[in-house]
């Protein structure tokens, strides 16, 4: 066997256990149980490489699939992922067309002993989807479909999303309900627990927000989990891009969250 080939066998093999012995002992302490990612930067570093736009969201989508196989080894039981902004539509066909290209990607990733049945990951589309094309919408209820009987992770893809929307939406859901059950003329409140109910993470059964993460070198949400975003949720604002972000990056946000968890 030629000696490149050993290395590359070595260096594989040591990568795999240095993971393996990670996720031990990182498992040993406390694991949040929700985490969302704002996944920003992926044009600039297909700039940065002399790439074309659409290989940096390729590029993008491909960390994702790492990150989302890393929580789920971690325990983690929700990864939520900011893909497409409403506000995205207003850009130009030549940025929105690759992004919503990707949906073919995840409708093949979800068939039988590929990435998320392999995995045992439940996939959400979150948003307002009607607003999406309809080749993408049928793309969408395909995943949905071909993985709602998986128990594992669950990864909530927010397409067509924005925060204002949500909340907006689930106070009308708030409404809606009081009203059908006869309460409109009696004096009735919206609480927060109304709304909380109504958002549309928790209708698809993930737990209050642990800790957000934005890559990029952005400080801001973006219109992104701005509800979800409480007094206990941890921030991390990095200046990579999402296509590099790593483990390297990742370890030390879920030590930190342990270290935080061990002192309340």
């Amino acid at each position: 066997m030629p000696f490149s080939r050993v290395l590359r066998w070595l260096k594989c093999t040591i990568a795999t256990i240095t993971v393996q012995a990670l996720v031990v002992l990182l498992a040993a302490g406390p694991i949040p149980k929700h985490m969302a990612f704002i996944m920003d930067g992926n044009r600039r570093y297909a700039r940065s490489v002399g790439k074309r736009p659409e290989e940096g969201h390729t590029a993008g989508f491909q960390n994702l699939l790492k990150v989302v196989s890393f929580c789920a080894r971690l325990g983690v039981k929700s990864v939520s992922a900011y893909a497409f902004s409403i506000e995205n539509f207003k850009r130009s066909s030549e940025e929105v067309d690759p992004l919503l290209k990707l949906s073919d990607k995840f409708v093949e990733l979800c068939q039988p002993g590929c990435f998320f049945s392999s995995g045992n990951i439940r996939v959400n589309i979150v948003g307002r989807t009607a607003l999406l094309p309809e080749s993408v919408q049928r793309a969408a209820q395909r995943v949905e479909l071909l993985t709602r009987d998986n128990d594992g992770i669950m990864l909530n893809l927010c397409v067509a999303y924005t925060s204002c929307d949500e909340m907006t939406t689930a106070v009308q859901s708030c409404v809606s309900h009081a009203i059908d059950r006869g309460l409109d003329a009696k004096p009735w409140v919206v609480t927060e627990e109304h709304i909380d109910s109504q958002l549309l993470t928790a209708r698809v059964g993930s737990s209050p927000l642990d800790i957000l993460v934005r890559t990029g070198n952005a400080k801001r949400l973006s219109n992104f989990f701005m509800w979800q975003c409480c007094e206990d949720t941890q921030l991390h604002f990095l200046e990579c891009y999402w296509p590099r972000f790593s483990l390297r990056d990742l370890i030390p946000i879920i030590v930190d969250y342990q270290i935080k968890a061990w002192k309340s």
